[in-house]
C-alpha cells in the first residue's frame, strides 16, 4: 500500500512540474513574441482543454493534483520533522495543508472540466469574494502577510540549499545533480519574485488601492508594465526551471510514507 502512496506522491509533482512548465512556457513565449499569453493555473488548465486528447490530459492532470495534495496533507499530518506543538513545526505543517487545499483545488477544477466538457471557469476571483466579506480587507491582508512569507521563503530555500533536502542526491549522476542545483535555485527565486509581486498587490487591494489582485496573470503584468517584457520573461522561464526541478525530485524524492 505504501508503494501505491509513494507513485501517486511522485505523480502528484510531475503534476505540480506540468502547471508550472505550462505557466512558464506560455508567459516566457508572450514575452518574446513567439506566440504564447501571459498564464497563471487557469490558463495552463485552458491551454490543456484546448490540445489533442484534451479531456485525458486534463484527467491524468487532476489525478496527479489529487495526489499532490494527499501527499501534503499526509506531510502534514504524519511528516518527520518539528510537531505541530513546536511553532517551526506549526508553520511548516500548516503550510503543508494550505498547499494541498490549493493544489487539491486546482485538481478538483480540472476533473470539473472533464466532466463538463468545458475549457475554463468564469466568475469573480477569490479577492473579490474576500473583499465581499465583512473584514474582506483585513482578510486580504492577511493573504498578503503569507505571500510575502512565503516569498521570503522560497528565495532562502533557493541560497541555502534547502530545496535539495528532499532529494536523494546519491542517486544522481553529476550532471543531474548539476541540474538540480540549477534548476532549484533559479525556479525559486523566481517564485519567490512572483509571490513578493502578488503579496505588493494584495496589499494594495486590503489598502483600497487596487482593484484586484488576480494572480500570477497579474504578477506578470506588474512586471512587463515596470520591468519590461523581458524581465518578464526571464521569470517566466524561472519557472520552467522550476517545473524541471519538480521532474527531478518526482524521480529522486526522498518520500516518507
Amino acid at each position: 500500500m505504501s508503494n501505491k502512496k509513494e507513485k501517486l506522491a511522485r505523480a502528484g509533482m510531475v503534476a505540480k512540474g506540468a502547471v508550472y512548465a505550462i505557466i512558464g512556457t506560455l508567459t516566457a513565449m508572450a514575452a518574446f513574441n513567439l506566440g504564447g499569453t501571459k498564464s497563471g493555473k487557469d490558463n495552463a488548465l485552458q491551454f490543456l482543454a484546448g490540445q489533442p486528447f484534451g479531456q485525458v490530459l486534463l484527467g491524468a492532470l487532476a489525478i496527479g493534483l489529487f495526489g499532490y495534495a494527499f501527499y501534503r496533507f499526509y506531510e502534514a499530518i504524519n511528516g518527520p520533522g518539528e510537531s505541530w506543538s513546536e511553532a517551526k513545526g506549526f508553520v511548516k505543517r500548516a503550510g503543508f495543508i494550505v498547499s494541498g487545499i490549493f493544489y487539491g483545488a486546482l485538481g478538483f477544477t480540472a476533473a470539473k472540466m472533464v466532466v463538463s466538457g468545458s475549457s475554463g471557469s468564469g466568475g469573480n476571483s477569490a479577492v473579490s469574494t474576500l473583499m465581499s466579506k465583512p473584514y474582506g480587507a483585513y482578510l486580504v491582508g492577511f493573504v498578503a502577510v503569507c505571500l510575502l512569507g512565503k516569498a521570503v521563503f522560497q528565495v532562502y530555500k533557493a541560497y541555502s540549499g534547502k530545496f535539495r533536502e528532499d532529494v536523494k542526491e546519491s542517486s544522481l549522476d553529476q550532471k543531474e545533480r548539476e541540474a538540480l542545483i540549477r534548476a532549484g535555485k533559479i525556479g525559486f527565486t523566481s517564485r519567490g519574485i512572483v509571490s513578493g509581486i502578488l503579496a505588493f498587490l494584495f496589499f494594495k487591494v486590503a489598502l483600497g488601492n487596487g482593484a484586484d489582485a488576480g494572480g500570477k496573470v497579474a504578477a506578470f503584468e506588474f512586471l512587463q508594465d515596470n520591468f519590461g517584457a523581458a524581465v518578464m520573461g526571464i521569470v517566466a522561464l524561472g519557472l520552467v526551471a522550476y517545473a524541471v526541478f519538480m521532474f527531478i525530485q518526482a524521480k529522486y524524492a526522498q518520500i516518507r510514507i
